[in-house]
Parts: structure tokens; sequence; C-alpha cells
């Protein structure tokens, strides 16, 4: 299994936060690349992606969608997630999958 994770440059704001819209970038990219993988993970909670994951869901693309805070999602996501498709996951949940463990201790 090979992942590709896409960079994107940020700007940093004059009150000191960073600020990078991905939105439209992800979305071209996943479509621009659509032929060269079997299924997405799209990494998100924002609303603005329902159209792609509802699109990925149809043409049965997509495996999941990690969001990156359970706290702070868009709803419409929920609407695509069923007990059936399962689609959606939060990093909060895989924390013992992600985290570092020092073994020397």
């Amino acid at each position: 299994m090979v992942y590709v994770c896409v960079f994107k440059p940020t700007l940093e704001l004059k009150d000191g936060r960073i600020k990078g819209n991905v939105d439209a970038e992800l979305v071209l990219h996943a479509m621009v690349e659509y032929a060269n993988y079997d299924k997405a993970v799209i990494v998100s909670g924002d609303g603005d992606f329902y159209c792609l994951v509802q699109y990925f869901l149809k043409q049965n693309k997509l495996k999941k969608v990690l969001v990156p805070n359970q706290a702070s999602y868009s709803s419409l996501l929920d609407r695509l997630s069923t007990p059936e498709n399962n689609i959606l996951d939060f990093v909060n949940n895989l924390r013992r999958k992600l985290e570092y463990k020092n073994k020397s201790k």
C-alpha cells in the first residue's frame, strides 16, 4: 500500500496565525489523480468537501474521511456516514495507534 501526502505552501498572517486554504487544491488534485489510486483518504472535517466525499462514495472510491478534531467538524459529513459505510474516523480515536512510544524506557 502506498500513501502520497501533498503539501501546500502556507501564509503567516499579521497576527501570527498560519493560513493555508487547501479546499480547491485538494479537490483539484483528487480529481487530477483520480485514475491513479484505488481509494482516497480525505483528512478534513470541513463541510466544503461534502460534494467530493459524496461523489467518491457514489464511485466507490472513498476509504475514509479522517477528521482531525472530533469536537469541531461539519455536521454535513455526518449525513454521508452510515453504519454500512462507516466512512468517518477521528484522530482523537486513533491516539493509541498513532502516538509515539519510547521503547528505550
